[in-house]
């Protein structure tokens, strides 16, 4: 679902108060050019049949490009999504790809797997690189034949299943270090979308913050405050290590802990050391004795002399 916001184009989940409890970004904008040269490319890749690899930290919002390139396609399957990390190495094969009825002890039924799941759909593997390298190597049997073979099975099901898989890590370098499946790792290269850290696309910030503070108020109940001048410029300036799933996180408290109509500096427990700095000095320029704005110049002077 997309919305609009100070303008500017805003990706969300639809439904967002259902979205799924994992999920680490349920926003995205594209303001900054970066952001705005990822839609295009995600626009073009969306209604093809490739496989697609999307690059990025974790809580930067990989899945929900993901679910939204889902959405723009013509694929009328599920959207079924599974965290590489989560998954048994013991039962990998038969999780992924499904068992016969009988296979092993207690399976009176037959399974079929995450991809008998998104047949027809789009199966999305967050975190690919954690998968056992025989998966790998199954896997890319499974997409280039189009067809699985459960656990315990003696003749294989066609499937029609789209892979966007997802990465924290340069698989490159894992495929140098024997980690990754070349031939996987080259089969997902034909469709490549790099999304880069929210520090990277700081026009982003606000726009985010103003979406998860109307969120945040409508399902609490309260009032929308403004983000004052100096708060914004401790957004724009924090690294966010953890991405938009950290400034949701960082948005909600400060709704909770503000008072008035004003989110401040305070409100968003944020080290934010530049900051103090400049409300400490302005005190002295505003309020100081003769001898400590003296003592300020002298060390403004000697900061000018540093390299």
């Amino acid at each position: 679902m997309s919305f609009e916001t100070f303008g500017q184009p805003l990706l969300t989940f639809p439904d967002a108060e259902k979205s799924p409890l994992g999920i680490r970004a349920k926003a995205l904008v594209f303001v900054d050019p970066r952001p705005r040269q990822l839609r295009e490319e995600l626009e073009q890749l969306a209604p093809r049949s490739i496989s697609v690899l999307i690059r990025g930290e974790t809580g930067s919002g990989k899945e929900l490009l993901a679910r939204h390139i889902h959405r723009a396609s013509d694929r009328g399957g599920l959207f079924v999504s599974v965290n590489c990390g989560a998954i048994s190495p013991t039962y990998a094969d038969a999780e992924l790809f499904g068992y016969a009825a009988g296979s092993h002890s207690g399976s009176a039924s037959s399974r079929a797997g995450w991809f008998g799941s998104a047949n027809g759909g789009t199966l999305y593997l967050d975190e690919i690189g954690d998968l056992p390298l025989p998966i790998q190597i199954k896997l890319l049997a499974a997409l280039e034949n189009h067809e699985v073979t459960r656990v315990g099975a003696t003749h294989p099901s066609p499937v029609d299943v789209r892979l966007v898989a997802a990465t924290s890590i340069d698989l490159a370098q894992a495929v140098a270090a024997g980690k990754f499946h070349e031939r996987l790792y080259h089969y997902l290269s034909e469709g490549q979308l790099e999304l880069p850290a929210l520090r990277e696309r700081v026009g982003d910030i606000l726009s985010l913050s103003e979406y998860f503070l109307g969120i945040y108020s409508q399902r609490l109940d309260l009032p929308v405050p403004l983000i004052s001048e100096a708060a914004q410029r401790v957004l724009e300036r924090h690294n966010w290590p953890g991405n938009t799933r950290e400034l949701e996180n960082v948005i909600h408290f400060a709704l909770l802990v503000s008072h008035g109509d004003e989110t401040l500096p305070e409100h968003l427990n944020l080290p934010e050391s530049l900051t103090q700095i400049e409300h400490q000095l302005r005190l002295i320029l505003g309020n100081g004795s003769a001898a400590e704005k003296e003592a300020l110049r002298q060390l403004l002077s000697r900061l000018e002399m540093l390299p």
